[in-house]
């Protein structure tokens, strides 16, 4: 029997609800882009350079407070940030040659190429719980794809074969980038890679915007319609890229790309109650489709946790047991604790760290430092 209890801890409610905040952060970056589109307005990196630049000013003004030295090298923040920008580039750019639904489809590419990243050189180990949660979130999005198809919004684009390779390219570089961001997230300090990723974020950017993007930037026509969405895109960026490393180092990049699934699921409610478009009845069902397949990769972390801890306590028994031996000896022959035989090592160990005291002499002596130990 699936005992349900394990699913509802407040760890998996945390996770999921910050999951699908930062879907639907993701999802008002879609929609201040469309509403770019509209007007004519093609500058991806330029859309990411202001959230670079409140990254590093906000961010970095908190380290240069602290004052701590690094616990990264810089170099490492350099070549995620060029990661990170090309990143949002490539699939950004990939909607001009194919069509939004390829799109959607080939961005889960990120989840496998995070899975097997993470298995890689962080040593995540993935149960078959975890792996059966990832179906069933991918057999969602599939829903999706099979309902843009059914209702025909597909279509074909100027050059599929090249947007989808830039689809694959940008989605592998995503899981780079978020695997990266959770080792760094684990082993050094929030803040750091915010402020770190920020600077060199906005540097390459604005080196790309100078080279690529110059000439779209001179041709816009700056109003309050123009510049709104973009500030809207910066906030809610600027958002997503704060809370991104809480989850990351909570339930780590997997359940980050499989909360991201469900934006597409919100772009459809949005759509419905904000534009009174229908939709059509595979949405819903794939909207239930990948909030189980989530509760089911999340409900996991329970049982990782608690492996962990059994090995813990295997450890804590067994050292428990060497001291145990080792009040009875001392209690029966009355030996020193410094012995250095072979099989009382663990007990050498602990009294040597106790303080080096030569002899149990007593009975309540010895009873008062075991209890002392354990």
């Amino acid at each position: 029997m699936v005992n349900f209890k394990q699913f509802w801890t407040k760890k998996t409610l945390v996770g999921l609800g910050l999951g699908q905040f930062l879907s639907l952060l993701i999802t008002s970056t879609g929609f201040s882009s469309s509403e770019l589109a509209k007007r004519g307005i093609n500058a991806p990196t330029s859309q990411s350079f202001l959230n670079y630049v409140l990254l590093s000013v906000v961010y970095g003004s908190v380290m240069l407070y602290r004052r701590q030295a690094l616990k990264a090298k810089w170099y490492y923040y350099v070549i995620l940030g060029l990661v990170d920008v090309e990143a949002n580039y490539l699939v950004v750019k990939a909607y001009q040659y194919t069509s939004i639904t390829s799109v959607m489809l080939l961005d889960c590419w990120s989840i496998p190429s995070v899975m097997l990243l993470t298995y890689i050189f962080l040593k995540t180990k993935y149960r078959y719980r975890k792996i059966a949660g990832v179906i069933v979130c991918v057999a969602g999005l599939v829903m999706v794809v099979f309902s843009d198809v059914h209702a025909g919004d597909r279509s074909g684009g100027s050059n599929p074969r090249k947007g989808d390779l830039l689809v694959i390219a940008g989605a592998t570089l995503y899981a780079i980038s978020n695997v990266s961001e959770e080792f760094l997230v684990k082993n050094a300090d929030r803040v750091e890679l915010m402020s770190f990723l920020g600077l060199f974020g906005a540097i390459i950017s604005a080196i790309q915007i100078s080279i690529v993007e110059r000439n779209e930037l001179k041709s816009i026509h700056w109003t309050a319609g123009a510049a709104f969405p973009f500030l809207g895109f910066s906030l809610a960026m600027f958002l997503f890229y704060s809370f991104v490393p809480v989850l990351l180092k909570m339930s780590g990049s997997t359940m980050l790309n499989l909360s991201l699934l469900t934006s597409d699921m919100w772009a459809v409610v949005i759509r419905i109650f904000a534009y009174h478009e229908k939709v059509d009845w595979m949405y819903f069902l794939a909207f239930v489709a990948v909030a189980v397949g989530l509760i089911i990769y999340s409900g996991g972390d329970k049982d990782d946790d608690q492996s962990r801890a059994d090995v813990a306590d295997q450890g804590t028994e067994r050292s428990k047991h060497f001291d145990e031996e080792a009040g009875f000896d001392n209690l029966s022959r009355g030996n020193t604790v410094g012995s250095s035989k072979m099989g009382d090592m663990s007990r050498h160990d602990c009294m040597t760290s106790s303080g080096g005291r030569e002899t149990i002499e007593n009975t309540s002596i010895g009873k008062d430092m075991q209890g002392k130990k354990s």
